[in-house]
């Protein structure tokens, strides 16, 4: 395809116009920042119960349509693709409606509010082939995330000793923050953080082929009231934060796994981070630090001989899909955003060509089946097998 070929236009709808519905339309408008693309999306369509939600779209021009009701955009024939933003409780009813209704769909995570919506959502997907289904999972787009998964696939690791994998928070450090659907099981899910923060952290291990043999969770209930509308206490029944201790294995061997979930954790407003060390080499990067990637290697140093060695490179702003912004340039959260919607449809369109994607149905399946392994092992207060 040449440079001056906008690609095949395809029709983008949202369904849920809070933060992250407005996220993925400021992507979309950024979307000639693309090189070569096969594909040239447009926002033709916004759904929210909530009229008010829908006023900050006016300014688009491509919209078309905004609605209230879902089903109704759905039937409106101007919609290709369909991304979905709202409650985990609602989640396995609109999947399942789009996926129905014929159209892409890109999820939010979890993927449905436990192990049996994700598994009923996936069913909806295999009875219409035609819809090509992917869950959210940005943070991997970073290019120094995409440097540490391409480290480690190389082998540079040797045999893996150790690895992390995290998604750290502090928007629940003030306990005077008021009560909302993500500390309230019945909308969130039993699993609580697990499954608002677990996919970004178990994105990258599952792609990696980590597979979990066994796992002990330590669940943590930090703040168990919080006020409510009327500024008395209501329980906070979901789980703040939580630290899995995983058994894992790659080319059989076994490795210690450490995954964190937390929304509270001191000095991290949104921090995605990843470590991998073997005996070899290793790799760590967080968003903390978005140029920066560490390497550990043995370097000979003249005068002294070899020495371990953690190096210090700076990344850049290349990512999964070439962009007209310069290598030198730090990337942010909204360029991962715009790469993790480059890789969507590239691989809807069938022309990903080995790059990094994002998360399948299955890997968020089984992201549920091993949160829901953390519970039972919360439970037991030992570790369980997976």
């Amino acid at each position: 395809m040449s440079g001056r070929d906008a690609g095949r236009a395809v029709n983008i709808g949202i369904i849920g116009a809070g933060l992250m519905g407005r996220e993925i339309a400021a992507a979309i408008q950024r979307w000639p920042a693309l090189i070569d693309h096969p594909v040239r999306p447009r926002l033709t369509a916004v759904c929210d119960i909530n009229p008010d939600a829908l006023r900050w779209f006016e300014q688009i021009d491509s919209v078309r349509g905004t609605f209230t009701d879902h089903r109704e955009m759905l039937a409106s024939g101007d919609v290709d693709v369909v991304y979905v933003a709202v409650r985990h409780d609602l989640h396995e009813t609109l999947y399942v409606d789009v996926i129905e209704a014929g159209k892409g769909l890109l999820a939010e995570k979890p993927f449905g509010i436990d192990g049996r919506a994700a598994a009923s959502i996936i069913r909806a997907a295999e009875r219409h082939p035609e819809s090509f289904v992917r869950c959210s999972s940005e943070m991997p787009f970073f290019p120094g995330a995409q440097w540490a998964i391409d480290y480690v696939r190389s082998g540079a690791l040797g045999r893996i000793i150790e690895a992390r994998s995290a998604f750290l928070h502090s928007s629940d450090l003030d306990v005077d923050k008021p009560i909302n659907w993500k500390r309230q099981s019945a909308f969130c899910g039993e699993a609580g953080v697990m499954n608002d923060l677990g996919l970004h952290a178990w994105h990258v291990p599952l792609r990696l082929g980590w597979e979990p043999r066994s796992l002990h969770g330590v669940l943590q209930d930090i703040v168990p009231f919080r006020p409510g509308p009327d500024g008395a206490p209501v329980v906070c029944d979901t789980w703040d934060n939580a630290t899995l201790h995983v058994e894992a294995s790659a080319d059989g061997a076994g490795f210690p796994l450490s995954v964190e979930m937390k929304r509270i954790a001191p000095g991290h407003k949104n921090s995605w981070e990843f470590e991998a060390i073997g005996m070899e080499g290793g790799v760590r990067f967080s968003t903390k630090s978005p140029k920066l990637v560490e390497v550990f290697d043995t370097v000979r140093i003249p005068g002294i001989g070899s020495e371990q060695s953690w190096q210090r490179i700076d990344a850049g702003s290349r990512s999964v899909w070439p962009t007209v912004t310069g290598a030198n340039f730090e990337t942010g959260f909204s360029d991962s955003i715009l790469q993790m919607w480059a890789a969507y449809l590239a691989e809807r369109e069938g022309a990903l060509d080995g790059r990094f994607g994002c998360a399948t149905p299955a890997e968020a399946a089984r992201a549920h089946a091993l949160n829901e392994a953390a519970l039972e092992s919360h439970r037991l207060g030992s570790a369980v097998g997976v």
